[in-house]
């Protein structure tokens, strides 16, 4: 058995489910004895049979990775249950295990996931579908990559229609419930937890969760974005989305404002000081990127091109 071969009987060896009661399968999956496998690879010491050494490794994987969901998706944990989250965990990763280096993508196929197994997040779907978007968008925007920002005053657009980049770690979000606001909640709950008792912080994710499943499902518009390794959430106006969106699938200009405002009447100097506003705010948080140097030239505020 050459290194390779020894590696990938490991590997599958310890991505094996666990037993119901945490321990390691008696048998493989196509079913020969686990005891005979781990012999195979791994050598016995004075203290523990190859089977007990290999189970060791089975129980740290399985134990990792369930608490890297637990702790990326304390959202959708709080919808469904502890019990129901622990079960939906497992049935996920033995569906899609971890294929990266890294924990950080282990939740990147669980929304695609819960799409075709909805019987997990019953009778609130909806409301724990929309967390599970909105937890992984989260994720991304921190570690997404950052470009040098553009910022108010700093140059304007040579182009009568310029495009304008957006930042890659900006996520924009369309959902049907105020989850930013129940995970702000949650958290704080967690946080006010280590002081008080768990059950008093259990009591007031239930009252939040109950407050916004009761609110009928209406279109919100969230940007995921970040300031100082800090993650904040941004409600947007419809509007800002459309003209965001179109920004981002790189439109001029003058076609994220069509876009935007598509089929409404509004007057030509309002609609300009709504759409420089935008930017002022925007161009603050840091969302636009600085123009490359091949794209198009730019005038600095001074008045030189560049």
């Amino acid at each position: 058995m050459n290194l390779l071969e020894i590696q990938h009987r490991m590997l599958d060896a310890v991505m094996q489910p666990l037993t119901s009661d945490e321990q390691m399968q008696s048998h493989t999956r196509d079913g020969r004895s686990m005891h005979d496998v781990a012999a195979e690879f791994i050598k016995p010491n004075d203290r523990l049979s190859s089977f007990e050494r290999l189970e060791i490794y089975n129980r740290q994987y399985w134990f990792r990775v369930l608490a890297s969901l637990d702790e990326d998706f304390r959202g959708l944990r709080a919808i469904i249950g502890q019990r129901r989250f622990e079960a939906l965990c497992k049935a996920y990763l033995i569906e899609c295990p971890s294929e990266s280096f890294t924990l950080r993508n282990l939740g990147s196929r669980l929304e695609w996931w819960l799409r075709s197994h909805p019987e997990h997040l019953q009778p609130r779907a909806g409301l724990a579908l929309d967390m599970v978007r909105l937890e992984w968008a989260e994720i991304e925007t921190f570690d997404g990559a950052a470009e040098p920002a553009l910022v108010p005053g700093d140059v304007l657009p040579s182009d009568p229609d310029p495009r304008f980049r957006l930042q890659p770690y900006l996520r924009l979000l369309s959902v049907h419930y105020a989850v930013d606001d129940l995970l702000v909640a949650i958290r704080k709950d967690d946080s006010d937890s280590e002081m008080a008792s768990n059950a008093v912080s259990e009591r007031g994710k239930r009252t939040h969760l109950r407050k916004v499943a009761r609110q009928k499902p209406q279109a919100i518009f969230l940007v995921v974005h970040r300031v100082d390794d800090s993650i904040y959430f941004k409600r947007i106006e419809p509007e800002a989305f459309k003209f965001l969106k179109a920004l981002r699938e790189g439109r001029s200009l003058s076609i994220a404002v069509t876009q935007a405002f598509e089929g409404q009447d509004i007057q030509e100097n309002k609609l300009l000081a709504k759409v420089q506003g935008w930017f002022e705010n925007w161009s603050s948080l840091g969302w636009f990127c600085t123009p490359n140097s091949t794209d198009q030239e730019f005038i600095s505020a001074s008045g030189r091109q560049s």
